[in-house]
């Protein structure tokens, strides 16, 4: 009897295993991450693609080059090939509080940015329909760096940067995200640009104020993916790397 039951036992908890496995696997990948809370996560693994699709669609395809430990827009390639339209990018997986680093170099006269807080659903066609920008930019070379709010290190149309911080073209800058409890800090070089809080009513005003007034699921999400934007010219972006607070 004690052979019997011990047996049956351990075949209940086998079923057991396997079912919590197959709960796992099917869980979506929006909301699954082996890497623990507060610990840093790479976003990127130097050689691939891998953790990223295009915001809408699927595959990346030759659009976004992954080489050298560089994640970075083609625009000849994507040209070469006849693709065109934006191909931003998000990662599979959607994030809360969260901190953020990552290195980008901009092309002459080029524009991008970091995007953050983004739904993605069939009803949107862009990211920045929902998540929030950092902006990146050559200053001096695009028409943007005459726009206050647009520059390099600016919460894109709703905050200007405390201080000019970018450096010039070809040159890497370092960037730190950090959302934590609604209070938002961006630092570009390891100066603080912008500090703010979200969601409050001083925020709903901030947006109220800017272009995206009339989008109305603008800066809303509190969980959502961050993305890199194909703004028309190339970029380069590196050491990629988040942690879930």
């Amino acid at each position: 009897m004690i052979r019997k039951t011990s047996a049956a036992l351990l075949l209940g908890l086998s079923l057991m295993a396997c079912n919590n496995q197959n709960n796992k696997k099917s869980a979506p990948a929006s909301e699954t991450s082996s890497v623990a809370k507060g610990e840093w996560q790479s976003l990127f693994d130097g050689k691939t693609t891998k953790g990223w699709h295009r915001y809408g669609a699927g595959a990346i395809d030759s659009v976004w080059q992954a080489k050298d430990g560089l994640l970075y827009l083609d625009v000849a390639k994507k040209k070469a090939a006849g693709i065109r339209g934006d191909w931003d990018i998000v990662t599979d997986q959607e994030y809360e509080d969260f901190e953020l680093e990552l290195e980008w170099k901009i092309s002459k006269n080029g524009n991008s940015g970091i995007i953050f807080y983004i739904h993605e659903d069939k009803k949107y066609r862009w990211p920045w329909e929902t998540g929030m920008e950092m902006q990146v930019l050559d200053d001096a070379g695009h028409p943007d760096g005459k726009i206050i709010k647009h520059r390099a290190g600016d919460l894109y149309d709703l905050i200007s940067a405390s201080k000019e911080a970018a450096k010039p073209v070809g040159e890497w800058n370092k960037v730190r995200v950090r959302s934590e409890k609604a209070q938002l800090d961006m630092y570009l070089n390891d100066v603080k640009v912008v500090s703010t809080t979200l969601w409050d009513d001083q925020w709903k005003a901030l947006v109220a104020g800017s272009k995206f007034k009339n989008m109305p699921d603008f800066g809303t999400n509190r969980r959502g993916r961050i993305g890199l934007q194909d703004h028309g010219n190339d970029v380069w972006y590196r050491n990629i790397r988040i942690k879930s607070l």
